[in-house]
């Protein structure tokens, strides 16, 4: 094994935390999967958030409350629902992005 190779297997193993070249692959390959699913995730939290902005448009400008808290407890509900005790305090990061703090 060469002094180069042998760099770039611990500078592997060193920034995944594997102990092998192996399983580095795998835990690099993984995180880039991740990097794109967050990509993806932060993109549809931006178009949910210009969706919510559509629909307080409208109800505040037909006279209504800016939230509503009714619907804000089905979106709990469902992510609760859907993930557990921690898909609540998802969902309540999400409403908060979107209607901003109350």
């Amino acid at each position: 094994m060469t002094t180069a190779t042998a760099t770039a297997i611990t500078t592997a193993t060193d920034k995944t935390g594997a102990r092998t070249p192996e399983a580095a692959d795998v835990i690099e390959g993984a995180r880039d999967r991740i990097d794109a699913l967050d990509d993806r995730i932060i993109g549809l939290v931006q178009e949910r958030m210009a969706v919510s902005a559509v629909i307080q448009e409208a109800r505040i400008g037909s006279g209504g409350r800016r939230v509503n808290l009714s619907r804000e407890m089905e979106v709990l509900g469902h992510y609760r629902d859907a993930l557990g005790k921690p898909g609540t305090s998802l969902a309540m990061t999400l409403l908060e992005l979107c209607r901003g703090q109350v």
